[in-house]
């Protein structure tokens, strides 16, 4: 990630137990908050599923209610990245 939010599907249920803790934050896209993600990721699988005719896109549009709930929004922690690029900047 350079900066930007990342929406990862977590079908296994443990990506929870291996993002890099110290890097990103995650939260999940169920939430009233979360609202203006969720309907950005509908949007971004309802183009794919068109561009591209796939059956997992379609599955995932279809049932799309069942399946938000399994995905995260992860995003940089901006404040400790700056500082480890700060960390960086100084070893170089």
């Amino acid at each position: 990630m350079t900066g930007g939010a990342a929406m990862v599907l977590d079908q296994a249920g443990d990506f929870a137990d291996r993002y890099n803790h110290e890097l990103v934050d995650i939260q999940r896209i169920t939430t009233e908050a979360t609202e203006p993600h969720r309907e950005a990721l509908r949007r971004l699988l309802r183009h794919y599923a068109a561009a591209t005719g796939s059956p997992w896109g379609r599955e995932l549009v279809q049932d799309f209610e069942r399946y938000a709930g399994r995905f995260w929004l992860v995003k940089p922690r901006v404040a400790e990245l700056g500082e480890l690029l700060a960390g960086l900047r100084e070893a170089a």
